[in-house]
């Protein structure tokens, strides 16, 4: 099984700039040993349901220690049989961009 979520998380209570908080969130992303890619709006991360839901509650909790304030969004795709979709899913679509 394959799932992706492209999850965002942010403090909205501390000013203009949030990567510190960001930065947290993507330390506990990258240390979980799962695939993932960070974006400029938000991170995809490839895993098993449990696993992926695990990380967002550490990335919550972690926040949640000095921020009164958080944003979150998820969006989930859920494929039974599939992996290594984080990767195949954008090449899959890239046949207008000089990929095929």
């Amino acid at each position: 099984m394959s799932t992706l979520i492209d999850f965002s998380i942010f403090p909205v209570n501390k000013g203009e700039s949030v990567s510190p908080y960001v930065t947290r969130v993507v330390t506990i992303i990258r240390d979980s040993g799962l695939p993932y890619k960070l974006g400029p709006m938000g991170t995809t991360i490839e895993g098993e349901w449990e696993e992926l839901m695990a990380i967002v509650t550490r990335c919550f909790k972690e926040l949640k220690k000095d921020c009164g304030r958080i944003y979150m969004s998820i969006k989930v795709d859920y494929r039974e049989g599939g992996s290594n979709r984080i990767v195949s899913k954008v090449k899959s679509v890239k046949i207008g961009q000089g990929g095929s």
